[in-house]
C-alpha cells in the first residue's frame, strides 16, 4: 500500500475498500457508464463493497426514479441522487445490519464526449457516506472537466478520479487537504480538472468551502475557482455563463478608497458599452496564486481576512493561477461571447508594455495582445499621480517602438481611460494602508471606505493594532 515515496495504485484503493467490511453502499452513475462501481468489480471482492449499482440513461426512466429536471447534468440532479440513493440504502439495510455498517452512496451525473456533442465534457460527482455505523452523513460535492478527447479515455479518467474521491471520503476525511490532493493520483490535469468542491456534513463543521477550493487551484487541480459574497462556492464556468464580466484584479490587501473607486468607475463606463446593453452583467475581484504566495506560502487567515472584507462589500472572487492577461481572457471568453471589461490601474498597464514578460511568448509582445483582446476584452485604466502631474493614456510614457502598438489599440477602442475618477484617491496604496493598520496608526481609516474601516477593527483582521492612548503630561 502506500508509502512515503509512492502512492497506492486505483486497484489497490479499489481493493482495501472492499476487503473493508465496515462499507457497504449503492454507485448510481450516469452518462459514462457505470465507471467507477465496474473499477471495484474488477479488482475483486466488490460484494463486500457494493450493495447496489444502477444507470437510467433514459430521460422517462431517470425522472421515475429521482423526479423530473430542467437539467440532468446539474449539481441539482446529483444531490436528489444522492438524497435518493441513500435513504433507499438505509429504509432496506439499516434494520439488517446498520450496527456494524457505515453505509455510503457514490454518484455522478456527467455529459461524456459523444458523437453528438462534441462540446465540453463535463459532469457532477458526489459521495454521502457515514464515518461510523449509525453517524448522520457527510457530502463531498466536485465538478470535473474531462479533457481526453476519446470517449473511452473519458470513462476511464472518471472511473480513476471516483475510486479517489470514495478512498479519500473514507481514509482522509479527517485531513480534507491530503483528501484533495488525492484526487488526481494515476491522473493528470490534462486529463481532467476539478474546479468546485464542498464539504458538508457534522463531520465537516469546522470547514471553510472557500479553503477548499483555494486548494483546488493551489495544487493545480483547477485554473481557477469561484465563490459568491456570501461564500458560497460555485462552478466558475456556469456563474458567468453567456454573462457580460467586468474584472478588477489586485491583492485587495485590503480594499480601499481608490479599489473602490476603480470599480466605481470602470463598472460605469462599462455598462455604457453597447455590446453590454441589455445583457446580464457580473463583477468578479480577481486574486491571483502568484499575489497569495508573494511573500511564501499561503497564508490562510490573510486569504479569509481578503475574502471576508470582499464579501462584506457584496462582491465575487475569482482565484486563478493566471500571471498573463490574455490568459484570464482566454479562461472568461471560454463561457461567454459577450464582453469582458479588466479595470486596471496605469502601473499594471505600464507593465504590459515592457517586452520583458513575453520573452517566453514565440511571438512576443504582439502575440500576448492578439491573444487578449482577440476575445472582445477591452482594458479600463486608471490614472496614477506621478511628481504631482496626474498620467493617463494621454501622457503615459511608452517605449518608442511600441508606441504605434499602442496608439493602434488606444484608437481602436481595446484600452480606454476611466473618467470621473476622484483625484484624492490617486495617493493611497494598499501597501501603505497594511502597514499602519499594523503599526497602530489610526490615519489609515479615512482611506478605505466605512464599511471596510469597521469590519477591520471588529474582526481585528490583517494583524491590526487598536491605537495607542495619547500620554498626557
Amino acid at each position: 500500500m502506500e508509502t512515503d515515496n509512492a502512492k497506492p495504485t486505483v486497484d489497490e484503493k479499489a481493493l482495501q475498500i472492499n476487503l473493508d467490511a465496515l462499507r457497504y453502499g449503492t454507485f448510481a452513475e450516469i452518462g459514462a457508464g457505470q465507471e467507477v462501481a465496474r473499477k471495484f468489480f474488477h479488482v475483486g471482492g466488490a460484494s463486500g463493497t457494493v450493495a447496489k449499482t444502477m444507470s437510467a440513461y433514459d430521460m422517462t426512466f431517470s425522472d421515475a426514479i429521482y423526479g423530473p429536471s430542467q437539467r440532468y447534468v446539474s449539481q441539482q440532479r446529483l444531490i436528489t441522487m444522492l438524497e435518493y440513493e441513500y435513504k433507499l440504502l438505509i429504509e432496506r439495510l439499516n434494520d439488517q445490519r446498520g450496527g456494524k455498517t457505515s453505509f455510503f452512496v457514490l454518484a455522478n451525473t456527467v455529459a461524456a464526449r459523444a458523437y453528438n456533442r462534441p462540446g465540453e465534457s463535463h459532469g457532477w460527482m458526489g459521495i454521502r457516506f457515514q464515518t461510523h455505523p449509525r453517524a448522520e452523513p457527510n457530502n463531498i460535492v466536485i465538478h470535473v472537466r474531462m479533457l481526453d478527447r476519446e470517449n473511452i479515455q473519458q470513462q476511464e479518467a472518471l472511473g480513476l478520479i471516483g475510486v479517489n474521491l470514495v478512498h479519500g471520503a473514507f481514509y482522509q476525511y479527517q485531513t480534507p487537504e491530503k483528501l484533495i490532493g488525492s484526487l488526481l493520483d494515476n491522473l493528470s490535469v490534462e486529463r481532467i480538472q476539478v474546479d468546485m468542491i464542498r464539504f458538508t456534513g457534522p463531520d465537516f463543521h469546522y470547514i471553510d468551502n472557500r479553503l477548499m477550493v483555494l486548494q483546488l487551484v493551489q495544487l493545480g487541480l483547477s485554473d481557477a475557482a469561484m465563490f459568491t459574497a456570501q461564500g458560497e462556492v460555485v462552478r466558475p464556468d456556469e456563474f458567468i455563463y453567456k454573462k457580460a464580466i467586468l474584472v478588477e484584479r489586485g491583492s485587495f490587501r485590503p480594499v480601499t478608497n481608490t479599489t473602490q473607486d476603480i470599480l466605481d468607475c470602470a463598472l460605469a463606463q462599462f455598462l455604457q458599452e453597447e455590446r453590454v446593453k441589455d445583457q446580464e452583467t457580473v463583477v468578479l475581484m480577481e486574486i491571483t496564486m502568484q499575489n497569495l504566495t508573494a511573500s511564501g506560502a499561503v497564508d490562510a487567515a490573510d486569504f479569509l481576512d481578503r475574502v471576508d472584507v470582499l464579501g462584506k462589500l457584496g462582491r465575487n472572487v475569482l482565484i486563478s493561477k493566471f500571471r498573463e492577461y490574455f490568459r484570464l481572457g482566454a479562461y472568461l471568453s471560454r463561457s461567454t461571447k459577450s464582453m469582458i471589461g479588466i479595470a486596471v490601474g496605469m502601473p499594471t498597464l505600464r507593465d504590459l508594455f515592457d517586452e520583458k514578460y513575453y520573452a517566453n511568448l514565440d511571438g512576443g509582445i504582439l502575440e500576448a495582445f492578439g491573444r487578449l483582446f482577440k476575445n472582445a476584452v477591452k482594458l479600463y485604466v486608471y490614472p496614477t499621480l506621478e511628481n504631482g502631474e496626474v498620467v493617463t493614456l494621454q501622457n503615459v510614457p511608452i517605449a518608442p517602438n511600441l508606441k504605434p502598438l499602442f496608439d493602434y489599440l488606444v484608437q481602436n477602442g481595446w484600452i480606454e481611460d476611466l473618467r470621473g475618477y476622484k483625484k484624492e484617491y490617486l495617493n493611497i496604496f494598499s501597501r501603505d494602508v497594511l502597514n499602519l493598520i499594523q503599526s497602530g496608526d489610526p490615519a489609515w481609516e479615512p482611506m478605505v471606505p466605512k464599511q471596510v474601516a469597521d469590519f477591520i477593527k471588529e474582526g481585528k483582521l490583517y494583524g491590526y493594532r487598536p491605537p495607542r492612548a495619547a500620554v498626557v503630561g
